[in-house]
């Protein structure tokens, strides 16, 4: 069986895996200290979940934010470095891909309710009941948004 693993990297951040049918597998939040990404813990939940099957990774291509300080700039390309080191571990096929370009083909805006909204929808059974759940909703919806384009739709 193949999976589709979204990586919506930060600090509040989080990585979601549907099957190939674009059913919900599992997802996680991206582990953290106040300092880094536990990578160790992430890739220790992934490789658990995927019990040897086959995977494909997306991963959200971000940039720093107009008016963002230094240190939170540089903290968050350090989660974006993890993440992106995270996806290459894997040693499959991984792609990046914008939020405008992701979020345009679901329908979605820069509104992270309504990616939370979308992913009660579309993954019923995933741990989305909480506001702060936005990220996994967002990562599932980027392994979603893979599957369609695999899909052609």
């Amino acid at each position: 069986m193949k999976y589709y693993i979204g990586f919506d990297p930060g600090f509040s951040g989080a990585w979601g895996a549907i099957d190939q049918n674009g059913e919900y597998i599992a997802c996680g939040d991206m582990i953290h200290t106040d300092q880094y990404i536990e990578t160790e813990k992430i890739w220790d939940e992934i490789t658990d979940m995927l019990n040897g099957n086959d995977c494909e990774i997306t991963l959200e291509w971000v940039a720093s934010m107009p008016n963002q300080g230094v240190s939170s700039t540089f903290k968050f390309g350090s989660a974006f470095g993890a993440a992106l080191a995270l996806a290459q571990r894997f040693k499959t096929p991984w792609h990046l891909v914008t939020p405008r370009v992701w979020k345009k083909a679901l329908k979605l805006d820069s509104d992270k309710k309504q990616s939370l909204e979308l992913g009660r929808r579309l993954f019923p059974r995933a741990p989305l009941k909480r506001i702060k759940d936005n990220g996994r909703a967002e990562a599932l919806l980027i392994a979603y948004y893979q599957f369609t384009q695999t899909r052609g739709y």
